[in-house]
């Protein structure tokens, strides 16, 4: 048999490729959207991609089943409860789909989404009973489970979902063999359940065990555990859950329409009609000179997660980025679905740097000149509010970065602003959108608040 993990870092998603060395038979299973890593493993392989597999319906990124189908043939696997606008195969409780003497089958998990599988993975060679592994998609995290509130947008209702996730959990999963290896399809930093493990797999046991979520409680404590503490989920969710429901163009198409040069005065142009001018540059680059009314999301971190919380699918966007990095950044804007790429700026920053009056600054102050700043001013948090409240810069005003633009109004308008987050990349973005709406006087706490508490541990 052969199994491989694959795991993107911007959005804490797993994917999975299982084949059967002798007959090169290969399933895929909840792939990401950019397929090539696939692709390129089974060429390595001379494996041939005959399925691929979905464990649900998934809100936090596009899928690559409509990609795989579309460059190899494969066939579409969903569980019996999903709609999809595709032509698939459902998968039933116990349904199998053999690769030879590797064998994967279907258990029915709802409790996440109504249609949600898992799927067990059999090497017939060394043991035909049990299985090597189980692929839990979002049903069974390391250390959590899935949140069930995610259809409420659907008209589903998150306790009756989570009474399907209790059911799931401890008359399915739970009774597989104690060995059985579990790897979910989302790691630490997604925001499908509130505190997922870093770890790439675990065991059944040492779930049953060690995960908080599967501890002694009856079904009625489970369903209000399972709603307590959730993290906001991110706008752009259930976006992407109907897109992935549907037949679609592929990320090629998207990629192709999008990759377009564009003189600085056409990018003036398209800003002056409405469209988002995307900085993706790092923060510090950002912040030392800009084109006046941009917003900084910077691809060198969560640029596809911050994405779709702060701007919405039909923004129309023009990029900024270094020239090698543009193809990139509209393969990540891809994986959750956001096309309405108009262009991008050729020459990067490099074609306007002779043109001052287009261009602006962000301040950025040290954690030492915070502490000395007697002028009228404002510390603005934007961390979440359990980051907040675990610690805080003394009366910091905490409004979390996804509801920032909503809460425009309780910003004062006067005196000096400063920003900050944990560690200073969160904090531009907020900073480029305060500037955007037009506040002034806006500071950058470089390093955010880690670099403040080390400022006053040294201090003490």
């Amino acid at each position: 048999m052969f199994f491989q993990r694959y795991y993107l870092e911007s959005l804490s998603q797993a994917s999975y490729m299982v084949a059967d060395d002798e007959t090169k038979h290969a399933a895929i299973i909840d792939p990401r959207r950019d397929i090539e890593i696939y692709l390129t493993e089974a060429r390595k392989h001379s494996f041939s991609i005959k399925y691929v597999v979905l464990t649900h319906n998934h809100a936090d990124f596009v899928a690559g089943h409509i990609e795989l189908r579309d460059a190899v043939g494969a066939k579409i696997y969903l569980g019996a409860k999903a709609k999809a606008d595709f032509d698939f195969i459902t998968l039933h409780e116990g349904d199998e789909i053999n690769l030879g003497r590797v064998r994967l089958k279907t258990l029915e998990t709802p409790g996440h989404t109504p249609e949600g599988i898992s799927i067990l993975v059999f090497d017939d060679e060394t043991n035909f009973k049990n299985p090597y592994a189980v692929l839990t998609g979002d049903t069974l995290f390391i250390g959590d489970v899935g949140r069930p509130d995610l259809m409420a947008s659907a008209g589903l209702d998150a306790g009756d979902l989570g009474g399907m996730l209790y059911d799931s959990l401890h008359t399915k999963l739970l009774t597989l063999p104690a060995n059985t290896r579990v790897y979910p399809a989302h790691g630490a930093g997604s925001m499908c359940g509130k505190s997922l493990s870093s770890k790439p797999f675990s065991t059944v046991d040492t779930e049953r065990q060690e995960n908080k979520a599967l501890q002694d409680m009856d079904k009625t404590r489970f369903i209000q555990f399972v709603q307590e503490g959730l993290p906001a989920a991110p706008a752009y969710f259930s976006y992407n859950a109907a897109l992935n429901r549907k037949e679609r163009q592929s990320l090629e198409t998207a990629i192709r329409q999008s990759l377009k040069r564009l003189e600085w005065e056409t990018v003036l142009s398209h800003q002056k009609s409405g469209a988002l001018v995307l900085d993706l540059r790092s923060a510090d680059d950002f912040a030392t000179s800009h084109l006046c009314g941009a917003l900084n999301i910077g691809i060198d971190g969560r640029l596809e997660t911050w994405v779709g919380t702060i701007l919405k699918p039909e923004d129309k966007l023009v990029l900024i980025a270094e020239p090698t990095r543009i193809k990139e950044a509209l393969i990540r804007l891809g994986r959750i679905g956001f096309h309405n790429v108009a262009g991008y700026l050729q020459g990067g920053m490099d074609s306007i740097k002779d043109r001052p009056d287009l261009l602006c600054k962000t301040q950025q102050m040290k954690a030492n000149e915070l502490n000395r700043l007697e002028s009228p001013h404002t510390v603005i948090d934007i961390r979440t509010e359990s980051e907040w409240e675990s610690g805080h810069i003394q009366s910091s005003l905490n409004i979390p970065l996804n509801s920032l633009p909503s809460r425009l109004n309780e910003i004062p308008a006067n005196g000096t602003l400063i920003v900050h987050c944990q560690g200073g990349y969160r904090s531009m973005i907020a900073a480029s959108l305060l500037q955007k709406s037009g506040l002034k006087k806006i500071h950058n706490l470089k390093g955010g608040y880690d670099s403040w508490l080390e400022y006053q541990q040294h201090r003490a």
